[in-house]
C-alpha cells in the first residue's frame, strides 16, 4: 500500500504541476523574429508590438530580423524552433500564401505553425503619375479606359497585398491593363514617378508620402473612412467602389505544437495590446489599424484570404519565380 500510494502521490503531483508550468509562461525572454531587414512596415509595427507586448506579459521580448528569400528564412526559422512560446514570428499577409508566391517555401503556413492573433492591417492606397489625365479617380479611369495599352500597373512583389488588390480592381474594372512586377515598393515608387508606370496601389505605410508631397496623385483608400494622414484623398466607396477593402494585415505565429494554454496565454496579452493607448498612439501614426482576432478568428480569417487570394493569382495567371 506504502508503494501504491507514492505513485499516486507522484502521479497526482505531476498533475497539479502541469497547470502551474503553463501559468508560469512565460518565465525567460521571448524572442520574436521578424523575418525582413530592419526598417520596413512589417519591422516597424512587429518592434511596437512587441514593446507593449513584453508590458502585457512582464517579460523582455527581443526582436530578431532574419531577412531572406522573401521572409521565407526567417520563418523557417521559428518552425523549426522548439514549440515552447519562446520564439514567436511577427509577419505579414504575404507569409501565409507559401509556395503559391514562393516555389521553395520549407513549409506549409496554415499547418506548420499556431495562428495567435491578427496585430493589425494597413489599407493601401491607388496613386497615379501626375502625366496621366484627369483630376479624381473616375476622370483619370475614363481617361485610361479610352487608351488602356498606354498604362501601366506596377506590383511591389508577387504574392503582396497589393499585387492581390490590383487584381482583383481589374477584375471588378475589367480594364486591360498589364501589369509589371517589381522586387519591392522602393523600386515601383521610382518608376511610378518617372512615368514607365502610371498606376500603383500598395499599403498606404509606404505610399502616403507621395501622395501628400503632390508627387503623384491618390485616387483613393481602400479603408472605410478616410484616413487622418491625408484626408483629401476619398476612400474606395467614395470613389464608387463598393466593399472594396483590401488591406496588408500583420499577425503573430508559434511554431507547430505550441501548447493551448501558451497559445491562450499570448492571444489575451495581444488582445490588451489592441487597446493599449500607447499602441493605439503609434500605430494610428503609421497609418496602422489595430485588429484583436484570436487564436479561432484568426486561424478563419487566414484559411478564407488563401482561398480567395490564390484564386485570383490563378485566373491572372500568376506563376511564382
Amino acid at each position: 500500500m506504502i508503494g501504491r500510494r507514492t505513485v499516486l502521490g507522484a502521479a497526482g503531483a505531476s498533475l497539479l504541476a502541469a497547470p502551474a508550468l503553463g501559468q508560469a509562461y512565460p518565465s525567460k525572454p521571448i524572442r520574436m523574429v521578424v523575418p525582413y531587414p530592419p526598417g520596413g512596415g512589417t519591422d516597424g509595427l512587429g518592434r511596437i508590438t512587441a514593446e507593449r507586448l513584453s508590458e502585457k506579459l512582464g517579460q523582455q521580448i527581443l526582436v530578431q530580423n532574419i531577412g531572406g528569400a522573401s521572409g521565407t528564412t526567417g520563418s523557417d526559422t521559428v518552425r523549426r524552433a522548439d514549440p515552447d512560446g519562446y520564439t514567436l514570428l511577427f509577419n505579414a499577409s504575404l507569409f501565409v500564401l507559401g509556395k503559391a508566391v514562393v516555389p521553395t517555401c520549407p513549409y506549409d503556413p496554415q499547418t506548420d505553425f499556431r495562428a495567435i492573433a491578427q496585430a493589425g492591417e494597413a489599407p493601401l492606397v491607388l496613386l497615379a503619375n501626375l502625366a496621366v489625365p484627369g483630376t479624381d479617380y473616375a476622370s483619370t479611369m475614363a481617361a485610361i479606359a479610352k487608351e488602356p495599352k498606354k498604362y501601366f500597373f506596377a506590383l511591389s512583389s508577387g504574392g503582396s497585398a497589393g499585387h492581390i488588390a490590383t487584381l482583383e480592381f481589374l477584375k471588378r474594372t475589367k480594364l486591360p491593363l498589364d501589369t509589371i512586377l517589381y522586387k519591392g515598393t522602393a523600386p515601383a515608387n521610382a518608376d511610378l514617378l518617372s512615368g514607365s508606370v502610371q498606376l500603383f496601389m500598395d499599403p498606404w505605410t509606404a505610399l502616403l508620402p507621395l501622395a501628400t508631397s503632390g508627387k503623384a496623385r491618390g485616387l483613393f483608400v481602400t479603408s472605410k473612412e478616410r484616413t487622418p494622414l491625408a484626408p483629401n484623398i476619398p476612400t474606395s466607396a467614395e470613389a464608387g467602389l463598393k466593399d472594396f477593402t483590401p488591406s496588408s494585415w500583420y499577425g503573430l505565429w508559434a511554431p507547430k505544437g505550441t501548447p493551448d494554454d501558451v497559445v491562450n496565454r499570448l492571444a489575451a496579452a495581444m488582445a490588451e495590446v489592441s487597446k493599449d493607448p500607447a499602441f493605439l498612439q503609434r500605430t494610428a501614426s503609421l497609418g496602422i489599424v489595430p485588429t484583436a482576432r484570436g487564436p479561432a478568428a484568426f486561424t478563419a480569417f487566414i484559411k478564407t484570404e488563401v482561398e480567395t487570394n490564390i484564386a485570383l493569382l490563378k485566373d491572372a495567371g500568376f506563376k511564382p519565380e
